[in-house]
């Protein structure tokens, strides 16, 4: 059973019961930008999956099918409590080794890039997570782990990660002592050398304490949020992207052909002599850390806000119809969604090609219509849809676009 699409409307509730409560007692943790630039890459994630072959689920049927050397009992709770342990172990690992290789930390580090601390970031999820996240989960199979208990021990895993994206929850006491709570997954996403690469578990901290990577969160330091080397953007595509393809340009320029090969299997942070001295990457200087924060008038940010709240209708009609889609519209519909995307991180990036992104934006949408109405992949129906959101979408983006609206500059972006 997957937990998350029964989950997802309770989330969006606790994000605005937790902004609430911020406002109510002078402590708010959201900024408009990142807020919407977390639940983008939360959307682009699950869109992502309505195209990609699931490839994992397929290696996974047939190791367990074919290879597996024992079996869950579905109808014994011993067993489920097994199959619980077995997944938040090797999830441990899966974590850590995310944290530590640069290849898998490649596709994790979307997780980590918000440099705030809420609820919305624990829906910052990669999109890239489909190369490779199932090659850790092999040994549920092998065990013979039935698809459906695993899905759902999965599911509801993550399901239970959600809530300590927090700072408004202090120390759990003795809760501290074994399961992953909002204090000890806090110093997980700080950047603060003591923090840093600690409190990998999910479920249980028992795993971190076993295997010397557990820190207590410390009055004295306080969390500072982000990756050390900041990404300064709000285009989700990039934000998916930077470290694959800073991997790609160190291998192809760097001179020696065994650090071309190690490029792929390196520790994190590790770069070729020659491409670090070509290519240097600046590290945030913790002592007068600032967070990314281009300055935008509330007109623009509630353009933007609306922008996400119409795509979110947008979305959840293509998931809920995305099985009576052909191929082709399926495509184009997870493309429009991910284009709109890459025009709000402009917009809230004050970058000037914005517009001529939007201008490129609606003549392709035009065109996607007009194309798959005259060859009957859309019928009427859907089409007068298409256009109403196209309309009213292109309405939200042009109040951000205009010269002189991308030309204001407020004091903070914070959602105060």
């Amino acid at each position: 059973m997957n937990f998350v699409p029964y989950a997802v409307p309770v989330f969006l509730l606790l994000i605005l019961v937790e902004l609430c409560w911020g406002w109510l007692k002078g402590n708010n943790t959201y900024r408009v930008n990142d807020s919407i630039n977390s639940l983008s890459m939360g959307l682009l994630s699950t869109v992502t999956k309505l195209v990609f072959l699931n490839i994992g689920l397929l290696v996974f049927s047939r190791i367990e099918q074919s290879y597996g050397v024992w079996a869950f009992d579905m109808a014994s709770l011993g067993h489920w409590l097994l199959g619980i342990l077995l997944y938040d172990f090797l999830y441990y690992w899966h974590h850590r080794i995310s944290h530590e290789r640069q290849l898998f930390w490649a596709s994790h580090v979307v997780h980590h890039q918000s440099e705030d601390y809420n609820l919305s970031t624990a829906l910052r999820q990669t999109s890239t997570s489909f190369l490779t996240t199932w090659v850790f989960y092999i040994p549920c199979f092998l065990l013979g782990m039935p698809i459906y208990m695993y899905v759902s021990i999965a599911t509801a895993h993550l399901v239970y990660q959600f809530w300590v994206h927090t700072q408004h929850i202090p120390k759990l006491g003795f809760l501290e002592w074994f399961m992953i709570t909002p204090s000890n997954h806090r110093v997980h996403h700080a950047q603060n050398p003591e923090y840093i690469d600690k409190n990998y578990g999910g479920l249980l901290i028992v795993w971190d304490r076993l295997f010397g990577t557990f820190k207590e969160e410390s009055e004295q330091v306080k969390p500072i949020y982000g990756i050390r080397s900041p990404l300064s953007s709000w285009n989700p595509i990039w934000a998916n992207l930077h470290i694959f393809f800073g991997m790609v340009r160190d291998a192809w320029h760097t001179q020696a052909w065994r650090d071309k090969c190690r490029v792929v299997w390196s520790k994190t942070d590790w770069r070729p002599a020659d491409m670090a001295a070509r290519y240097p990457q600046a590290k945030a200087d913790l002592a007068k850390f600032e967070k990314y924060n281009p300055a935008l008038s509330t007109r623009i940010h509630g353009a933007v806000v609306a922008q996400y709240i119409l795509l979110s209708f947008f979305h959840f009609w293509s998931a809920e119809n995305a099985t009576q889609l052909s191929l082709p519209l399926l495509w184009m519909a997870v493309m429009a969604q991910g284009y709109i995307l890459v025009v709000v991180g402009a917009v809230l990036d004050r970058k000037p090609y914005a517009r001529q992104l939007e201008y490129l934006r609606l003549f392709l949408l035009t065109s996607m219509l007009y194309g798959s109405f005259s060859i009957g992949l859309l019928s009427v129906d859907w089409l007068y849809y298409g256009v109403a959101y196209l309309a009213a979408s292109t309405a939200l983006i042009w109040v951000c676009v205009k010269s002189e609206s991308m030309g204001e500059t407020v004091a903070s972006s914070d959602l105060a």
